[in-house]
């Protein structure tokens, strides 16, 4: 009976990567482990996808497979099973979410991360700040500095006898797991510290001061490597992660590094031109605006926007016009705006260019629906 094809034995294509190998070489041997699946032929079918991994992970292997088939890889040296293959490497990480444990011993214990959120003013993401915050955490016991012992002493475990891993027989694979009696740490703490239980850390609130750089945005995150729990019996502590919530400004809108702001003027100005003080981060600065602009004209403020945090570019203050209407008139201003708007029309086209352009453009639309 012909062997079935090792690409459709792992359910992958035969271009598949070295990764998508691994993953679908993982799904099938947990699927066909014969301590997971009590199938007449699960312990067949197990062997069979190891065969066809331990092939199609090889560069080598995989040539001569993909040119001559089974036959290619399963004659000569290194050929067949797993002749030449690192089993510690096949099989690794799969022990682990079997069994619980690895081939590998078990690294030091780490305290969880932690993550805040602080708000802050659009100045203080500009120019930075300083922040003093109070957490609450787990940190190192400062009775037995986070040994957890009251002595500070420990001994060495008997049950694994400082190996921190034991061996157990799993079907037909000898596996090593985390020692149960000293949890993988190789030592045993006989007198436990009664302020925290041996644990070598309590529960209370941290102050820290955190420097907010300039030029951070909404949503950026600071990373305080060390600063997050402690971990039980002196391990090494996690880190704690602060998210910055930028707080909307009565003024400036930003995006990215530019700002943005609306610029109302009055409509002497916006005809007859003026000079107006427009509030930047860095203070004020004076800006010339020319006679006959129209509302929604933008004025770019060049370097007056934010310095990037990332790439220490300066971006632009972005002023968009806003030709205010004059309202609560008397009635000899009403009379004025009158005889203004009627020695404008006797002008002609010249003085409204945009509206007569307008409303060619209607006549001509509705020319076309009435053909």
């Amino acid at each position: 009976m012909s062997e079935r094809d090792y690409y459709e034995l792992l359910g992958v294509s035969k271009s598949a990567t070295k990764p998508e190998l691994k993953k679908a070489f993982k799904r099938k041997a947990m699927k066909y482990h014969p301590d997971r699946n009590d199938a007449a032929d699960a312990q067949d079918k197990f062997k069979e996808v190891n065969r066809a991994y331990d092939t199609l992970r090889d560069d080598n292997k995989r040539a001569r497979y993909d040119q001559f088939g089974p036959e290619g890889v399963n004659q000569g040296p290194g050929g067949g099973g797993f002749h030449g293959a690192d089993v510690g490497d096949i099989f690794g990480d799969i022990f682990g979410d079997i069994f619980g444990g690895g081939g590998r011993r078990q690294q030091q214990q780490r305290g969880h991360d932690i993550q805040i959120e602080i708000t802050v003013d659009l100045e203080e993401a500009v120019a930075g700040v300083s922040k003093e915050i109070k957490i609450p955490t787990m940190s190192a016991c400062n009775i037995c500095d986070g040994s957890g012992s009251k002595d500070g002493e420990s001994s060495t475990c008997t049950t694994c006898q400082g190996q921190g891993q034991v061996r157990m027989q799993q079907g037909i694979f000898s596996v090593q797991q985390a020692c149960p009696t000293c949890q993988g740490k190789g030592k045993v703490i006989k007198n436990p510290c009664n302020h925290c239980d041996g644990q070598g850390r309590t529960k209370e609130n941290k102050t820290l001061n955190v420097k907010v750089p300039a030029g951070v945005d909404n949503g950026d995150r600071i990373r305080l490597s060390g600063e997050g729990e402690a971990a039980p019996a002196g391990g090494v502590p996690g880190d704690l992660y602060v998210d910055l919530v930028v707080k909307p400004h009565e003024i400036f809108q930003r995006e990215s590094d530019e700002l943005f702001t609306e610029m109302p003027i009055d409509f002497a100005t916006a005809v007859l031109g003026g000079e107006l003080e427009i509030p930047t981060l860095d203070g004020k600065v004076n800006l010339k605006i020319p006679a006959e602009t129209q509302s929604g004209k933008i004025f770019k403020l060049r370097g007056k926007g934010v310095k990037s945090v990332r790439s220490h570019r300066t971006g632009d203050l972005h002023c968009r016009v806003d030709v205010e209407t004059p309202v609560n008139l008397t009635n000899f201003q009403k009379k004025l705006i009158k005889q203004l708007s009627e020695s404008i029309e006797k002008g002609g086209n010249k003085h409204n260019p945009n509206q007569q352009g307008w409303f060619n453009s209607v006549k001509s639309f509705m020319d076309k629906l009435k053909s």
